[in-house]
């Protein structure tokens, strides 16, 4: 029998809600509902009634596109007012025989001997590294013999207060919260396969107000990082910089952003803010090097935290870049300049059938992720939110995430889309005639 899933991913430049079932590891998505975002700034709720109304449009769009009624959710919450530590927990196994029980009773002990301060709340409590009596870097404890098992544990918590408006703001929604998932982690899961993992990967996610990092070494997630900075930045600094309006700014990032020097140069023509009779005319070369600077800001802050973590030698398989912003045209060849010893990639959800939905977009990475995590594609071992371990003893995914198929039609999505651009190119000729 199918269960329905509802993931939502909470952003703060839109709303993306996904409504699937999963049946023996396979998740279908049967419909998803947009909407733009309002009263969510960097990450934190600023005002929970219009917060409640977006998350209820694209509810109620994902609805009546899947046909399916739901009215509990796995969300998303932002890297903004989280922090992490790393904790250890050692148990005595008197029957010398691991179950499922002894390995939730040591993954609880890392929890207690953690200073969790009174303010914050754990989100995920993640394994990364068992030892049996004198065995260390044991993969699955489960059903092994040992008189002592310990466990290194990485713990991810959100301010409390945080928390609590993000809950009332989905709650006036009319949804109730089910599991409450870090951003990163979620567009992690969608993007990389078990392979990654095993080799270690840092995992970026570059959206549209906020960019999170996350590094995985040893199957699980050692590692998170956050930066209050996403493509509209790149917006603002356009709209600043050349005193053209923020719709004129955010069309010509989309249509003409790029971070590639190609050694042709235009110039356009741009609407000036509060003068509607004149135009301003702009070499894209001010544009591209207007892009380049944020988008080099943002990358080498994130790249440095790489650097910082203490991890950067153990990410075998590189980089993975995903979220909107990596559909401005060089992203990954600057990435790769800042970053040149070390592979990467740009990362987008994975599936079984080559569909052109648009859920396929990395910008999207967040929501695929939130669903797969409901379908038990999470950390093994994993405590959650309400301290319940996550495992797959009774029920296994498979692990390639390339068994999920999409059968989202949906004309009736709530798509945050940008008409024809408002600028008018023209060639050196026409404007010196």
């Amino acid at each position: 029998m199918s269960t329905p899933i509802l993931a939502i991913d909470i952003g703060s430049t839109k709303i993306c809600a996904i409504i699937g079932n999963t049946q023996d590891s396979r998740v279908e998505v049967s419909g998803h509902g947009i909407a733009k975002s309002q009263g969510i700034k960097k990450g934190t709720i600023t005002n929970i009634e219009l917060a409640a109304k977006s998350i209820k449009k694209a509810v109620d769009n994902a609805k009546r596109v899947s046909g399916i009624n739901i009215t509990t959710a796995t969300i998303s919450i932002s890297g903004a007012y989280t922090k992490s530590i790393n904790s250890t927990g050692v148990v005595n196994i008197p029957s010398n025989d691991i179950s499922i029980n002894e390995i939730n009773r040591v993954m609880q002990t890392a929890l207690y001997n953690a200073n969790i301060p009174n303010e914050f709340e754990v989100l995920h409590v993640l394994p990364f590294n068992f030892k049996i009596d004198d065995q260390d870097y044991i993969e699955d404890p489960y059903g092994m013999n040992a008189s002592r098992m310990e466990v290194d544990t990485h713990i991810i918590m959100t301010a409390k207060s945080s928390l609590e408006n993000l809950k009332k703001a989905v709650n006036a929604a009319g949804i109730e919260i089910g599991k409450v998932v870090l951003s990163g982690y979620a567009s992690a899961i969608a993007v990389i396969n078990e392979n990654d993992k095993e080799r270690g990967i840092a995992v970026i996610d570059l959206g549209g107000q906020t960019s999170n990092l996350v590094i995985y070494v040893g199957n699980a997630i050692q590692y998170n990082d956050f930066l209050a900075v996403g493509s509209n930045h790149i917006t603002n600094d356009l709209s600043i910089a050349l005193h053209t309006p923020l719709d004129t700014a955010e069309e010509l990032k989309i249509y003409k952003g790029s971070l590639l020097n190609t050694g042709y140069n235009e110039n356009i023509e741009l609407p000036i803010i509060g003068d509607e009779h004149n135009m301003n005319v702009v070499s894209m070369d001010i544009v591209h090097s207007i892009i380049h600077s944020r988008m080099e800001e943002a990358l080498t802050i994130l790249m440095t935290s790489i650097a910082n973590s203490g991890l950067k030698n153990q990410i075998g398989a590189g980089i993975m870049l995903t979220g909107g912003m990596t559909h401005i045209e060089g992203t990954r060849e600057l990435a790769q300049a800042l970053m040149p010893n070390i592979p990467i990639r740009i990362g987008q959800p994975k599936y079984i059938n080559k569909t052109s939905n648009e859920l396929l977009s990395a910008e999207y990475s967040v929501a695929m992720g939130l669903l797969l995590y409901e379908a038990g594609y999470n950390t093994e071992y994993e405590l959650e939110r309400h301290k319940q371990m996550l495992h797959s003893k009774e029920y296994k995914p498979k692990e390639s995430l390339k068994d999920i198929a999409i059968n989202s039609t949906s004309e009736t999505k709530a798509k945050i889309s940008v008409s024809k651009p408002s600028f008018t190119e023209k060639s050196e000729n026409e404007l010196f005639a």
